[in-house]
């Protein structure tokens, strides 16, 4: 079998490298999306990346990344799956992913769209500037807030102001749960907490809005490709009108200014959330990152 191990911190510029020299990848794929999420695990295989992962209770396998023999990695997770005796999944397939996987092994998979999955990208001037009719609401959104704070203020996430971030979060969490008891939040919950402790080794940035000292929002995320910055995290004070539209626009100057070089920020996906969906094309997208997994026929005919 495949050696999937846990990513450490110490093996990010050797994922990274490999990341960053292959056309722009889902969320999934970001070096601290693996680090902080769940069962994700990792093999440095034929100058490739393989991946090893549990999906809703299921074992998947991400498609493989990298400039080297793929194809060779394909096969060994093919051999990994019969192994473990468990069906070969492959999830977080790209049109361009599935031309190959079908060229390379004809017939043998079918294909699913995952539009639950679909990450949304926005262009950073959309979201800094909110120009045109389209953003129209979402800019009168922004100056009733500054007109209603006018003492509010941005800082960057530091380890100096990390302690007031993490008591706004925890609040967000605890009343989160208890509006909805039964709502899914520990594992982010979890995956938040981690991000904190590794916050500088894992090359996070982030972003406060304030007022008076109090943490009105929080946001952040990293590098995931060379012109994309992914935004991992965003809560904000729900009673307070206006915040998440405001950090978020903020958080896009921000990144403009420090990096010119990003011109896209992908905010991940919607889960299948039909708020969180509204919300997000909200922000009319410049595009979708479009995923799909494909399934061995082999195992669909022996179920």
């Amino acid at each position: 079998m495949i050696d999937f191990q846990r990513l450490q911190l110490n093996q990010k510029e050797q994922y990274q490298q490999i990341l960053f020299s292959v056309p722009n990848r889902g969320c999934e794929y970001s070096f601290a999306n693996l680090y902080l999420w769940g069962h994700q695990q990792v093999a440095f295989l034929h100058g490739c990346v393989a991946f090893f992962s549990h999906f809703f209770g299921r074992s998947v396998y991400p498609y493989p990344i990298g400039n080297g023999d793929r194809r060779a990695v394909l096969e060994e997770i093919l051999q990994d799956s019969r192994q473990r005796g468990i069906p070969c999944r492959i999830t977080g397939i790209l049109p361009a992913d599935w031309e190959e996987l079908d060229r390379w092994f004809p017939g043998q998979f079918l294909l699913r769209t995952d539009r639950d999955s679909f990450d949304y990208v926005y262009a950073i001037d959309d979201l800094a500037d909110l120009k045109g009719r389209k953003f129209q609401k979402k800019r009168n959104h922004v100056n009733r807030f500054r007109a209603e704070h006018p003492e509010y203020k941005t800082e960057p996430l530091t380890p100096c102001n990390m302690a007031v971030a993490q008591h706004m979060v925890n609040d967000w969490y605890l009343k989160r749960m208890q509006e909805d008891p039964h709502g899914n939040y520990l594992l982010e919950n979890i995956a938040m907490t981690r991000a904190f402790q590794s916050y500088p080794a894992l090359g996070l940035e982030g972003l406060l809005l304030t007022e008076c000292g109090q943490v009105l929002a929080i946001t952040f995320g990293s590098r995931l490709s060379n012109d994309t910055f992914d935004i991992h995290f965003e809560k904000a004070r729900e009673e307070i009108d206006g915040a998440y539209s405001v950090i978020n626009c903020e958080f896009a100057r921000y990144l403009r200014l420090k990096y010119p070089d990003v011109a896209f920020l992908n905010r991940e996906d919607d889960l299948g959330l039909e708020g969180l969906r509204k919300a997000k094309l909200s922000y009319n997208p410049a595009g979708m990152v479009e995923k799909s997994w494909a399934y061995l026929r082999e195992d669909l005919e022996h179920d």
